[in-house]
């Protein structure tokens, strides 16, 4: 799959990196073509110089059959700007942005765009955002077969009660993060829009898991 970075800082190489070893075909832009050293000499991806933001630098990088685009400059606005753009002039689904101000979180969780705020950020958060399947997850039992993992759910299942997604899965939901807050869900809980879902499975199981999860919810008798 091919992804798409803002930003060529620390992270911003970090997380180029780690996706191209997965074997994804990865494009970097950057406004200082010098920013580019950070990725090494073995990095054999795209790289464009130019602003995140504007149309014909994102085209250039290859946006337009993007599966993820990630926003992680130094810069608040253009990060959501770059994000918005990707998410709703090339329709790319998978977006996440970098935020410094933790309190402006909300607002942007609120136009569709997740974010990731500085305080607590690290590049696997970022990654766990952008991959389909197969991201590390947030905790493991000691033996390593019990995962609490960030998974992603199709907006199909939007409405519907989390009882009914842990039945689909055979999985216990651990927490679900709201518009930045963690939620201890009840049994009454239903999947909002822009819900973050956290699920308690086994590690073998998970990409399963994230199929079923990737389509509608199964019809009743």
């Amino acid at each position: 799959m091919h992804f798409v970075i803002m930003g060529c800082g620390r992270v911003g190489a970090s997380i180029a990196r780690a996706l191209q070893r997965r074997g994804h075909d990865v494009a970097i832009i950057d406004q200082e073509e010098s920013s580019f050293t950070r990725l090494g000499p073995t990095f054999d991806g795209r790289t464009v110089t130019g602003m995140g933001f504007d149309r014909d630098t994102l085209r250039e990088a290859g946006i337009d059959t993007a599966y993820a685009f990630a926003a992680v400059s130094s810069g608040d606005n253009s990060n959501i700007l770059a994000a918005r753009v990707a998410r709703e002039t090339f329709g790319v689904e998978h977006v996440v942005a970098r935020i410094y101000d933790p309190g402006r979180a909300e607002i942007y969780q609120r136009l569709g765009i997740p974010t990731v705020a500085t305080v607590k950020w690290t590049s696997d958060q970022v990654l766990r955002r952008l991959l389909p399947q197969g991201h590390l997850p947030e905790l493991t039992d000691p033996s390593g077969r019990i995962v609490i993992a960030e998974v992603p759910v199709s907006p199909q299942w939007i409405g519907r009660p989390l009882t009914e997604i842990e039945a689909a899965t055979g999985t216990r939901v651990a927490y679900v993060t709201r518009l930045g807050d963690g939620m201890l869900p009840s049994r009454e809980s239903l999947l909002q829009e822009g819900d973050f879902l956290h699920l308690a499975a086994r590690r073998d199981e998970l990409t399963e898991i994230e199929r079923v999860l990737d389509g509608p919810p199964p019809a009743h008798d």
